[in-house]
């Protein structure tokens, strides 16, 4: 076992520090947004904003790194990104805070992709699962601690944002100063999304579907939160809640779709989520503090569909093609989790809070009306050609927004070699 970790040790602290301090600003920033009176919908761009610097970092990141080298590269970008808290502390512009966390966006696509693939290249066939299970673990665990970190001051003061600069920076230090050897120059492949959608439709719409939903809400629960009446440490509770119930459903919801049609287990946990998002909205008066159980239970239906999505997609790819198969279903979920925040923010302003998780359930239900459609016209795969879950993933090298590693969000990615940890993060 210490032969497995200690080559990639600088890597999994760098990773937890960055994870732990990008946790902190996600669920910081809304509270603080809404503490300088931004509107609804201008917190929503600025989750969208996000997910725009994010697909452009997947882009453009990878032509970064073979110019000036792996650790150039995370050093400048640790340095831009830990900037942005200050500036959104000092600064409390809608307009100014969009580009800021644009800008942020595309520093973390850029230092996961650095990580993830470095992490990829040092793990051997033998020890791949193991090293991408601890990897999922960390991320899960110091995301949650960044969330919780919010109640160590007020979301109005000057120390939170100082904090979650401290923690970007500090994660430059254990990869700067490692001996292990650089990974090999990323790749650089063409993206054909019509062509992945050919494919697997279900993986494509899935993927953008989903990007919806975790968008909504990375972006806007905090704010759903307290406005339903919680106070910081709960409102971190909520959030937390739904990180740790998506990592209690990976694994197992994982695991079935080996057995079954993957299309059946997203099926299912599409009308979970979709279920369990309506309970929120209809049952909350009556549940008060109850609510967390709810938020653990739709994130254990929800943030899974992204990861079961990729292995569905890996089923249907060619030897050779899973990097532009990763890549292409990673930009598709941002495009989704662009377009999510936008669509949701004004109805939670307009009708009520609970839109939110109205909106989460319609992407799902919409998901689960068009993959009841592809199974009319579309065999199952094979059980001979479907590869495990854990396999699929490891080819598929996603990243996630949030909790699966799946993560905030997911939240979690890079277009070349990345890792199936960060998927939910984001």
């Amino acid at each position: 076992m210490g032969a497995t970790f200690t080559p990639i040790a600088a890597l999994l602290l760098s990773a937890a520090i960055l994870l732990m301090g990008n946790g902190l600003q996600s669920t910081l920033l809304p509270l603080r947004a809404e503490i300088e009176a931004f509107s609804t919908f201008n917190i929503g761009v600025l989750g969208s904003t996000y997910y725009i610097g994010f697909a452009a970092g997947c882009i453009w990141a990878p032509h970064l790194v073979r110019r000036v080298g792996h650790i150039r590269t995370f050093t400048a970008m640790v340095a831009i990104a830990s900037v942005a808290p200050l500036v959104h502390s000092i600064l409390p512009s809608a307009v100014l805070w969009w580009l800021v966390r644009a800008v942020t966006g595309f520093c973390l696509a850029a230092l996961f992709m650095i990580i993830e693939s470095w992490l990829n290249e040092k793990a051997t066939n033998e020890n791949r699962g193991v090293v991408f299970s601890a990897y999922t673990i960390i991320s899960l665990t110091v995301v949650t601690l960044g969330q919780l970190m919010i109640n160590v001051s007020e979301p109005g003061s000057f120390i939170l944002f100082s904090l979650a600069a401290i923690l970007v920076s500090l994660a430059a230090v254990p990869i700067s100063l490692t001996r292990a050897s650089s990974p090999t120059p990323v790749q650089t492949v063409k993206i054909r999304i019509r062509y992945l959608y050919r494919l697997s439709p279900v993986g494509v719409i899935g993927a953008l579907l989903v990007g919806a939903q975790n968008g909504a809400f990375w972006s806007l629960g905090p704010i759903f939160a307290g406005r339903i009446g919680f106070d910081i440490f709960e409102i971190t509770l909520f959030m937390s809640a739904a990180v740790i119930g998506g990592a209690l459903g990976v694994w197992p919801l994982g695991k079935l779709s080996d057995r079954l049609d993957r299309r059946k287990v997203l099926l299912g946990a599409c009308f979970s989520a979709a279920v369990v998002g309506l309970a929120i909205r209809v049952l909350y008066p009556t549940l008060g503090s109850g609510v967390l159980i709810l938020s653990m239970l739709w994130g254990m239906s929800a943030f899974p569909l992204y990861s079961i999505c990729a292995a569905h997609l890996n089923d249907h790819v060619e030897e050779g093609g899973f990097v532009e198969a990763s890549s292409g279903l990673l930009l598709t979920f941002a495009a989704g989790a662009i377009a999510g925040p936008i669509i949701v923010s004004p109805f939670m302003t307009l009708i009520t809070p609970y839109a939110l998780f109205g909106w989460t359930a319609f992407f799902q239900i919409a998901l689960a009306v068009f993959i009841v459609y592809r199974m009319r016209i579309r065999e199952a795969v094979p059980e001979a050609r479907r590869s495990s879950f854990v396999d699929a993933l490891n080819k598929i090298q996603t990243v996630l927004p949030i909790p699966t590693s799946t993560t905030d969000d997911q939240a979690t990615g890079a277009t070349d070699e990345l890792s199936p940890a960060a998927t939910d993060e984001c």
